[in-house]
């Protein structure tokens, strides 16, 4: 009996951190800065320097990306970066909401610094 309860428990918990570590506190948060990315890289260009355009583009690929392995669909991400762009559309890039994003996600996502520059360099976003 002890040994089909260790048995289970480790079925269970080794499939719930296969499903993903994000809490859902940082999945909301993680989803938040990816809206700001996506409605900054539509920010246009004669308006805001081109580098943050690409850092922003690249940012929104690689957060979308991560939160469809974490376990998101990728219909309620969309759905939920519509709702983000609408709210902040044509509003003026705010650099102290975008750099707490930055830190933010630097710290939650492990390498992702790394991996945003690698877009950025590549040109592939």
């Amino acid at each position: 009996m002890k040994k089909t309860f260790i048995i289970l428990s480790l079925i269970f918990f080794t499939s719930a951190n296969a499903a993903g570590h994000m809490s859902s506190k940082d999945k909301e948060a993680t989803l938040a800065c990816t809206g700001l990315y996506y409605a900054n890289s539509m920010i246009p260009q004669g308006t805001l320097k081109l580098d943050k355009i690409v850092h922003s583009i690249a940012s929104k690929k690689f957060l979308t990306s991560y939160l469809i392995k974490e376990g998101l669909k990728e219909d309620a991400i969309n759905s939920k970066l519509n709702g983000f762009v609408d709210e902040l559309y044509g509003k003026p890039y705010d650099d102290k909401k975008t750099s707490n994003c930055d830190k933010f996600i630097y710290k939650l996502i492990p390498e992702s610094k790394a991996e945003i520059e690698k877009l950025v360099k590549s040109g592939i976003y």
